[in-house]
Protein backbone atom coordinates (compact mmCIF):
# COMPACT_ATOMS: atom_id res chain seq x y z
CA UNK A 1 0.00 0.00 0.00
CA UNK A 2 1.48 3.81 -0.77
CA UNK A 3 1.30 6.20 1.83
CA UNK A 4 -1.43 8.19 -0.12
CA UNK A 5 -3.42 4.83 0.06
CA UNK A 6 -2.38 4.51 4.03
CA UNK A 7 -3.62 8.49 4.45
CA UNK A 8 -6.44 7.98 2.61
CA UNK A 9 -7.60 4.47 4.33
CA UNK A 10 -6.37 6.64 7.70
CA UNK A 11 -8.90 9.67 6.87
CA UNK A 12 -11.88 7.25 6.02
CA UNK A 13 -11.52 5.26 9.41
CA UNK A 14 -11.42 8.67 10.88
CA UNK A 15 -14.43 9.88 9.01
CA UNK A 16 -16.17 6.53 10.52
CA UNK A 17 -14.72 6.58 14.27
CA UNK A 18 -16.11 10.29 14.04
CA UNK A 19 -19.71 8.93 13.07
CA UNK A 20 -19.53 5.99 15.09
CA UNK A 21 -18.87 7.75 18.16
CA UNK A 22 -20.86 10.99 17.85
CA UNK A 23 -18.52 13.16 17.71
CA UNK A 24 -20.22 15.80 15.07
CA UNK A 25 -21.49 19.32 16.14
CA UNK A 26 -24.98 18.39 15.18
CA UNK A 27 -27.34 16.04 12.78
CA UNK A 28 -26.20 18.19 9.87
CA UNK A 29 -22.88 17.96 10.46
CA UNK A 30 -23.36 14.29 10.90
CA UNK A 31 -24.94 14.17 7.79
CA UNK A 32 -22.18 16.14 5.77
CA UNK A 33 -19.70 13.53 7.51
CA UNK A 34 -21.80 10.71 6.05
CA UNK A 35 -22.45 12.65 2.78
CA UNK A 36 -18.38 13.16 2.45
CA UNK A 37 -17.59 9.33 3.48
CA UNK A 38 -20.15 8.29 1.27
CA UNK A 39 -18.61 10.01 -2.11
CA UNK A 40 -15.31 8.86 -1.32
CA UNK A 41 -16.11 5.54 -0.87
CA UNK A 42 -18.05 5.40 -4.41
CA UNK A 43 -15.45 7.03 -6.02
CA UNK A 44 -13.06 4.80 -4.57
CA UNK A 45 -15.17 1.82 -5.94
CA UNK A 46 -16.00 3.44 -9.45
CA UNK A 47 -13.15 5.42 -10.46
CA UNK A 48 -9.86 3.37 -9.24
Amino acid sequence: MQTNDLKLQEFIEHLEHKIESGKYQDSVHKITLMTTLSTIQKTLREDF
